[in-house]
């Protein structure tokens, strides 16, 4: 695949960015493409490996080598084809997704891995572009009518599926826009939501049904689901996580997800229910240091914060790839995202205390202590606090970016669907036990990556149109045989 000896002429090169000063001075994507020949040789360093192991490093299973060398061959329609055939939204991962394919890849043993994610956005974004990317409208329909709830990537990606296989899909999103998370909960300098929308124009245009401001089980009885043939639950975790802590109810302390949802409306020019949440002039800290975390603190930068720290709890992982996360597994190791470069005070193996507050009620600081975490073989993890590192940090705004436990349990109650522990919807090859009822993404595996969601929506849709017809001819996993775009 590519050029026999492409990894060994070529290094790896990546998309730069705007300067800081720049970027954070609005809410655009700021990335800088590489030139059409950076990306030829980009795709020629694939290495014909004899294994592909980005294969099993992507949950989708998408054909990798196949179009890094249609790429490299200049065949760049031919390697949209072949993307589609396995990623219903590649211009969604080609931006969010952490990459798990590049940290499989066999190139990455001996030196920088293939720049995978780069070399998708571009083959989606040239597609685009070039008008390749069409309605694929069924030839016949099958006269069964199916419900989607839920409009993030699995909610979509089940939808498309199903209405490939010619059954009519509608599908109810509770947000006043679509795209679940995607729409509200990335901020725009990472997805500019006309990315979103030119591809629902695509959707609706294929004859998928929408239905915005619809909250199943709220403000749209459960029984009226009764009226189709099949239902798919693709609604999230969106139970957020909190802390055990003296305080947490102060004022200024606020869900991240509560902020960055304002902070996008308001680049959207939508209407608030309430105040705005702001960073404007505030000193900010972030607990947690996974993506969410990130965003705040891009956020916050782009609000004017007078100072950004950032919390973790857990060790700051090696600079390197652990040896106990050896290829071709994900890698524990040090993530720095672009917002962290825009200004952040990292800070590791710390547990915050107390919120504290004013006479009104209001954040004023926080007091922390130092953790470390004993390991017990057969145990759990132990974490003790260290004596004599407590400290007080100055703080107006503290944002709780800590992930989410699991769905809500609404549609669980009113359907009478079991759940597990961490209240995940019990399915059997994504059937639970309600027959015509079917569950897919966070709402089925737990808070999890993108990529994730769209492989769990497209399996989900081929048991959906198997329980339905009896049959399926839509694709498994990295088979890649949908029609031609």
């Amino acid at each position: 695949m590519g050029k026999v000896t492409g990894f060994k002429e070529f290094e790896r090169k990546d998309e730069s960015y705007k300067s800081v000063k720049e970027r954070v001075g609005n809410y655009k994507e700021f990335t800088i493409p590489l030139d059409k020949e950076d990306l030829t040789k980009q795709g020629s360093r694939c290495m014909d490996c004899g294994i592909p192991f980005c294969h099993s490093g992507c949950p989708l299973g998408n054909l990798i080598p196949d179009f890094n060398h249609m790429v490299h061959q200049g065949e760049w329609k031919k390697a949209s084809w072949i993307l589609h055939s396995t990623n219903n939204f590649p211009e969604f991962t080609g931006r969010l997704c952490p990459a798990p394919c590049e940290q499989a890849c066999v190139l990455g043993i001996i030196d920088d891995p293939i720049s995978i994610e780069n070399i998708e956005k571009n083959i989606v974004e040239r597609a685009f572009k070039e008008g390749w990317i069409i309605p694929q409208i069924p030839n016949e329909r099958t006269g069964k009518n199916i419900a989607v709830v839920g409009s993030g990537p699995a909610g979509l990606a089940a939808a498309q599926q199903l209405n490939r296989a010619g059954h009519s899909v509608t599908v109810f999103e509770r947000d006043d826009e679509l795209g679940g998370l995607l729409r509200y909960g990335i901020p725009n300098f990472k997805l500019e939501k006309g990315i979103i929308d030119r591809r629902l124009n695509i959707l609706e245009a294929e004859g998928i049904v929408f239905k915005t401001n619809v909250n199943v089980g709220v403000n749209y009885p459960v029984k009226k689901l009764k009226k189709f043939d099949a239902i798919v639950l693709c609604g999230g975790a969106t139970e957020r996580r909190s802390l055990p802590t003296k305080g947490i109810d102060s004022n200024g302390v606020v869900q991240a997800m509560d902020f960055l949802t304002q902070a996008t409306k308001v680049v959207l020019d939508k209407q608030l229910d309430e105040p705005q949440i702001l960073a404007t002039g505030k000193d900010v800290i972030v607990i947690g240091g996974g993506d969410t975390g990130s965003d705040c603190v891009g956020t916050s930068n782009r609000q004017g914060a007078k100072s950004v720290t950032n919390f973790e709890i857990m060790p700051k992982p090696p600079g390197h790839r652990s040896p106990t996360t050896p290829w071709p597994y994900w890698p524990l190791q040090l993530k720095t995202s672009s917002s962290h470069k825009e200004g952040c005070d990292r800070n590791w193996l710390i547990n915050t205390k107390e919120f504290v507050t004013n006479e009104k009620g209001e954040l004023t600081a926080l007091k922390t202590i130092n953790v470390e975490w004993k390991m017990v073989p057969g145990q759990r993890p132990q974490l003790i606090e260290i004596e004599g590192t407590e400290k007080t940090w100055p703080c107006d705004l503290a944002l709780l970016a800590l992930g989410f436990t699991g769905p809500e349990s609404t549609l669980s109650d009113q359907l009478e669907l079991d759940t597990d522990a961490r209240s995940n919807y019990k399915t059997n090859k994504y059937q639970t036990k309600n027959p015509k009822v079917f569950a897919a993404g966070d709402m089925r595996r737990g808070q999890s990556l993108i990529v994730w969601a769209i492989s769990e929506g497209r399996e989900a849709a081929k048991k959906v149109d198997e329980y339905l017809m009896g049959y399926s001819y839509l694709p498994t996993k990295g088979s890649g045989d949908l029609p031609a775009l």
